[in-house]
């Protein structure tokens, strides 16, 4: 019989997706379900960008520029140089989905063995990508204690080797929701800056900030302009995760033309995403207004009621939509295999994502969960006094 690849078998199951199966049976059973393991917000995809799809007469479907339609790509230029007037269209290289962004920066960057450091919690799939790439995570662990915040910089110094290529971050965080700080931000242009490494920030989230906090973009730091690389996506800035359009952005002139390469080999990202994407850009900032609001309102809501719950710790997130929570279980993968498979309240029952998935370092966050808050208020609610019942019910 033929054997699949070691790399097949490394690459890691979903945490945010491996439980569907459990999920759909529950749902064959008539159970409703509270989804709070995914980041697919509710919130209405811009008209603007579904008319531009409805009322497009083409005749051809054609390939793309492998780089991206440049009327596009001229636009996005426009919103990037309010970050950094000197960005143009040549700066950027727009993928299918972050995640191909991510894929072709891993590749353009690292050889196999290589090694990127990354502090963890952070994005399940990054540990795919870097498997799919040959690609060695280094993780340098924040703490639900410190809120995520970024770990002292000797934490990072101590990790670098020769192998070393990059830092990677995202910001604000997923699955913590961390926001990065401007000292912060500034400290990792140093460390890169110091020992010529590149400093790949995914800032998909970038819209998503509250309480008065500030996005700082690496793009806006001087003086890293050749180590600098912007991981972007469409999926949650203007709630179209289907569209699967993300950009790569770097003024370094080497990576774009390594990058294009890649993406000359996969031929160009979908025409019609293109289309409704480079549409949306012409969403009012009334429509982020609102949706920071509601989401700013479901964030405290969660928050609020997840720490009414006895011997549960929550991060209190400064932006995106999700944040972190310690329960009081010894094995999160199991008890929410368990709140599918076996518990109900009034036939209902949550889906949460088990935290270990979002770490690379064997054993850590076992008993933490992403909970994402696209939900609307009074589901949340519900969802949390569910979790608090079957928490209950689960430890007696």
């Amino acid at each position: 019989m033929p054997h699949i690849s070691n790399k097949g078998k490394l690459m890691p199951e979903s945490p945010i997706r491996k439980l569907v199966p459990y999920a759909d049976l529950a749902q064959e059973k008539g159970k409703k379900i509270y989804y709070l393991n995914i980041g697919q917000p509710d919130i209405k995809t811009p008209e603007v960008a579904l008319n531009a799809i409805k009322n497009n007469n083409i005749s051809v479907l054609s390939y793309s520029h492998s780089a991206g339609f440049e009327t596009y790509r001229k636009k996005l230029a426009t919103y990037y140089q309010n970050i950094s007037p000197s960005i143009t269209h040549n700066d950027i290289i727009v993928t299918t989905g972050g995640s191909e962004a991510l894929l072709f920066a891993m590749g353009t960057i690292a050889d196999a063995g290589d090694e990127i450091i990354i502090p963890e919690p952070f994005y399940a799939n990054y540990n795919g990508f870097a498997i799919a790439s040959g690609v060695q995570v280094v993780p340098v662990i924040s703490t639900i204690e410190n809120n995520f915040g970024l770990p002292p910089v000797s934490e990072f110094e101590k990790l670098i080797t020769p192998k070393t290529k990059a830092i990677l971050i995202c910001n604000p965080g997923n699955p913590t929701g961390y926001l990065y700080s401007k000292e912060e931000i500034d400290q990792l242009a140093a460390i890169v800056k110091r020992h010529n490494l590149f400093l790949i920030a995914d800032e998909v989230y970038r819209e998503f900030a509250y309480d008065g906090l500030v996005h700082h973009s690496i793009l806006s730091v001087e003086g890293i302009e050749e180590n600098a690389i912007v991981i972007d996506s469409v999926s949650k800035r203007y709630s179209m995760c289907g569209a699967r359009i993300g950009c790569l952005v770097s003024k370094n002139k080497e990576v774009m033309s390594t990058a294009m390469k890649f993406a000359q080999a996969r031929l160009s990202p979908p025409t019609f995403a293109q289309i409704a994407s480079e549409a949306a850009l012409e969403t009012p900032q009334s429509y982020f207004d609102d949706v920071i609001s509601e989401y700013k309102d479901r964030r405290d809501l969660l928050v609020s009621e997840l720490r009414k719950i006895p011997n549960v710790k929550v991060a209190n997130p400064g932006g995106a939509f999700y944040c972190i929570a310690e329960l009081p279980v010894a094995d999160a993968d199991v008890f929410a295999q368990w709140l599918l498979e076996e518990f109900q309240f009034e036939n209902e029952t949550v889906m949460i994502a088990p935290a270990g998935g979002f770490y690379s370092t064997p054993g850590a966050g076992k008993n933490q969960v992403r909970i994402a808050y696209v939900l609307k208020k009074e589901d949340l609610k519900k969802a949390v006094h569910i979790l608090k019942t079957a928490l209950e019910q689960y430890n007696s």
